[in-house]
């Protein structure tokens, strides 16, 4: 979550609150697009506050309130300079309590990869390699072996540990062609295991996927699971590769 405090939305927040406050529950009238706009920007800052709430930062809305019936007024407490700079401390307190939060719950996923690798470990017919990679054999093949250095084409389905499913080759029904060496360590690693033709489930510790940076739907401290079908060694020819390199 991504909290921007500006004076400006903090008193539309303000008048958000006080409208519910002064009349009973009623609809708004959205018809043109400024008063859209208007209700998204309300609305926005309603959910940056409920945000803070969740973190544990407890802003008093009777204080907002008075922020904004005062100056409105005339008779602000703090003037602009100040204004800026109490707004730039708390979004220094809130980005504080966002590592703390991501901290923590990157502690909590190193903890459950962990238990699962664990577990893992003991299903019949996992491999676990010396760098802690490990795979089962879905279908196995004679086929060629690519080199880190080589271009795959592949099928594949990656899950977390909880089932959800953040990529997927197979979901789109387009398999994907990358450079074998710039990818995450896992793939590199595992992909080299395979034979054209074979299907593989690897299951990533996070030190061999994304560690501890968060990418997309992946969450910091990630296992991850994939199941790999090698479609072909799709390595450009020596030619190929003089020609593009001039």
């Amino acid at each position: 979550m991504k909290f921007i405090v500006k004076p400006t939305l903090v008193a539309v927040a303000v008048m958000a609150m006080m409208g519910c406050q002064e009349k009973e529950a009623k609809p708004a009238v959205l018809e043109t697009d400024l008063q859209k706009q208007a209700y998204a920007l309300g609305s926005s800052m309603h959910l940056n506050i409920a945000d803070l709430d969740e973190m544990g930062i407890q802003l008093d809305h009777d204080l907002i309130m008075a922020g904004f019936e005062e100056s409105a007024a005339g008779n602000g407490q703090v003037d602009k300079e100040q204004i800026q700079q109490l707004l730039m401390a708390l979004g220094q307190t809130v980005q504080t309590k966002q590592q703390e939060l991501a901290a923590i719950e990157a502690e909590k996923a190193q903890a459950a990869s962990a238990a699962f690798l664990s577990t893992n470990a003991q299903v019949d017919g996992v491999v676990t390699t010396e760098s802690g990679l490990q795979y089962q054999v879905l279908t196995a093949a004679e086929g060629a072996k690519p080199a880190a250095t080589d271009t795959v084409k592949v099928h594949y389905h990656g899950t977390l540990t909880d089932g959800t499913i953040f990529d997927s080759s197979v979901d789109r029904g387009e398999p994907i062609e990358f450079p074998l060496n710039r990818v995450i360590p896992g793939w590199t690693e595992g992909v080299q295991l395979m034979s054209v033709g074979s299907k593989y489930k690897f299951v990533i510790p996070s030190n061999l996927g994304y560690g501890a940076n968060p990418a997309g739907q992946i969450p910091a401290n990630s296992t991850l699971i994939f199941e790999v079908e090698l479609l072909d060694i799709t390595t450009p020819a020596p030619a190929a590769e003089d020609a593009a390199a001039k």
